[in-house]
């Protein structure tokens, strides 16, 4: 029997045996939205955060991430079957499997796609970033082999700081990212990826971890 707070279903469940099934599928077919990342430390977020609030000074018109929705997405899946995690968790340990931790920071504030036209304002990422992007490679071969199609574009790995929600005063815009020229965290050590599930609310998303692969 399916359970569920409404007595009416519950009723129709135990007298109509066909109402059994249906709920079994839906059941099944729970939805998840996913994807997977390398988490940041508390102290790279802050410094990120701070960062965010001298370009909101500029009273520029973004839609800022919250800096608990910061993360290095290495692959975003999209709507997954709960029944789907353990394989896709798999698929993950697969592709760490070949990797020891690595040393990243962020440096640099710029927008998608240009000045002219911004929609996304980002934070860059360096250090060891060519080992940043084979395993992000790596990660998306063993996610193929699952059914999830492999990004058409290049991989950019970036912190999202906020999406643009109409147009910007180009010149506040400009003179925001030069005061963040010399913008750079402290390093940190990427030592797993993460499967997180995101949750949609009013008052923003809620992240929850599915799956942690090492490195």
């Amino acid at each position: 029997m399916c359970l569920n707070n409404s007595p009416d279903l519950i009723t129709l469940a135990v007298y109509e045996p066909q109402f059994i099934c249906i709920c079994n599928v839906l059941s099944m077919a729970e939805k998840l939205r996913a994807f997977i990342a390398i988490s940041l430390p508390e102290h790279v977020l802050q410094a990120i955060a701070n960062a965010q609030e001298t370009l909101k000074r500029g009273g520029l018109k973004i839609r800022w991430v919250r800096k608990q929705g910061i993360h290095l997405t290495l692959k975003f899946l999209g709507d997954i079957d709960r029944d789907s995690v353990e394989k896709i968790s798999e698929a993950m340990e697969r592709a760490t499997g070949s990797f020891s931790p690595f040393t990243l920071w962020a440096e640099g504030i710029g927008v998608f796609p240009d000045l002219r036209r911004p929609r996304v304002a980002w934070v860059g990422v360096s250090g060891e970033v060519e080992v940043l992007s084979s395993l992000q490679r790596d990660l998306e071969s063993q996610l193929s082999r699952l059914g999830f199609p492999k990004e058409k574009r290049g991989f950019r790995g970036h912190l999202t700081l906020g999406r643009v929600k109409g147009r910007l005063d180009q010149t506040k815009l400009r003179e925001g990212l030069d005061s963040l020229s010399d913008f750079r965290t402290e390093s940190f050590t990427a030592q797993s990826i993460v499967l997180f599930q995101s949750d949609l609310r009013p008052d923003g998303a809620v992240y929850s971890r599915l799956a942690e692969a090492p490195l």
